[in-house]
C-alpha cells in the first residue's frame, strides 16, 4: 500500500465506543493482513490496558515521544496480535498538554513524530480523547481521515456538528488534507429511538455514514476487561463482527 493511512478516531463526546472503535477496527485491520500501529493520544490509556498492556509499566510512552525525549518508534510495542503495534499512554500525557502550551507549532508534534514512522504501516489508528483539547487537535493534524463514532442516541447529532466545525477549523488552518471518512453509527439497539436516530444521521449526511452499524453487545464491554479486543475475545459475537465488517469497508474506501 506504500505510505500508511493515518485515520483520528474523534468524537468530544465521551462514552460513544471511541476507544472501543480505535481497538477493535486496528485490530480487525492486523487480522485482515494489514501491518497496523495504534496510537492511545488519550491520557486515560484505555486503548492501551484495552489491548492487554500495564500502561503504568512501560518503559516509554506517546509523552516521551511527544516531549522529544525519544524518537516515536522507541515507543512502539508489539501485542498479542500478529500484525498489531501499540505506541501506549497514561496519565503523564495530560503533562503534555500543559507543557507544550507555549511551544511554537504545537499542533503538529505528533505529525512530526509520526512521520518517521508512518512508512513501515499500512494503517495507524489514533484514539484520540474525549475533548476537543490541544491533544485531539494534534491527532486531526496528523490524520489523512477521521472516523467519528457517533451513539444512536437522542442528543447525538448535536454534538456532531460542533465536531465537524472544529474538523472543518482544523482543515483550513492547519491540515488542508483532513476529511470525514464517515460516520459510524455505534451502540444501536432495536428501539424506536435507535431507528429514529439512524435515519436522521443517513438523512443528513447520506455518504459520510458507515453502512456498518455497531450493536449494544456484552462482548464489547467485557473484552476490555480481559485485555483484549473484541474481534479476538469473541469472534462470532455481533459486535466483533460489526468491527470486522468496518475494517472490511474501510479497506475498500483506501
Amino acid at each position: 500500500m506504500g505510505m500508511g493511512r493515518i485515520i483520528a478516531i474523534a468524537n468530544q463526546k465521551g462514552g460513544v465506543g471511541k476507544t472501543t472503535t480505535a481497538v477493535n477496527l486496528a485490530a480487525a485491520l492486523a487480522i485482515e493482513g494489514r501491518k497496523t500501529l495504534l496510537i492511545d493520544l488519550d491520557p486515560q490509556g484505555n486503548a492501551t490496558s484495552g489491548l492487554g498492556v500495564n500502561k503504568n509499566d512501560v518503559p516509554y510512552t506517546l509523552y516521551d515521544a511527544l516531549s522529544e525525549q525519544v524518537p516515536l518508534s522507541e515507543t512502539v510495542r508489539p501485542t498479542d496480535i500478529a500484525n498489531l503495534f501499540l505506541v501506549p499512554s497514561n496519565r503523564q500525557l495530560v503533562g503534555a498538554e500543559i507543557e507544550f502550551v507555549s511551544i511554537d507549532a504545537r499542533e503538529y508534534r505528533l505529525k512530526q513524530c509520526l512521520e518517521s514512522v508512518v512508512d513501515s504501516y499500512d494503517f495507524v489508528i489514533i484514539d484520540c480523547p474525549p475533548s476537543l483539547s490541544l491533544l485531539t487537535v494534534n491527532g486531526l493534524v496528523a490524520a489523512g481521515g477521521v472516523i467519528v463514532p457517533l451513539q444512536c442516541e437522542y442528543y447525538a447529532l448535536e454534538g456532531l456538528s460542533e465536531l465537524l466545525q472544529t474538523i472543518k477549523l482544523v482543515r483550513d488552518n492547519l491540515n488542508p488534507a483532513l476529511v470525514v471518512d464517515g460516520v459510524l453509527l455505534t451502540m444501536y439497539s432495536h428501539t424506536n429511538l435507535s431507528k429514529q436516530v439512524v435515519e436522521d444521521v443517513r438523512s443528513h449526511l447520506e455518504k459520510r455514514v458507515f453502512q456498518t452499524i455497531v450493536p449494544r453487545n456484552v462482548t464489547l464491554s467485557e473484552a476490555p476487561s480481559f485485555g483484549k479486543p473484541a474481534v479476538m475475545y469473541d469472534d462470532k459475537s455481533a459486535g466483533a463482527q460489526a468491527y470486522t465488517a468496518l475494517a472490511k469497508e474501510v479497506l475498500a474506501r483506501v
